[in-house]
C-alpha cells in the first residue's frame, strides 16, 4: 500500500515538541459541583417566549 511520504519521518512533530508535565487534577467539593450544574442547567438555562426553561409541552 503506498504512502504519503517516508516512513522514516513518522512520530517527527511528536518527538520535537518539547515534555510538559500533567498538572493536577485537582476535584471540586460536592456542594460546589451541585452549585455550578445547577446554575450551568438550570438557572442560565435560556427561555422560550413564553418563560419556561426547557419544560415539556402538554398536548
Amino acid at each position: 500500500m503506498p504512502t504519503h511520504g517516508s516512513l522514516t519521518k513518522a512520530g517527527k512533530v511528536r518527538a520535537q515538541t518539547p515534555k510538559v508535565d500533567r498538572m493536577e487534577r485537582t476535584s471540586l467539593s460536592p456542594r460546589k459541583r451541585m452549585r455550578s450544574n445547577y446554575s450551568k442547567r438550570i438557572a442560565n438555562a435560556p427561555t422560550d417566549r413564553w418563560g419556561n426553561r426547557g419544560r415539556r409541552r402538554r398536548r
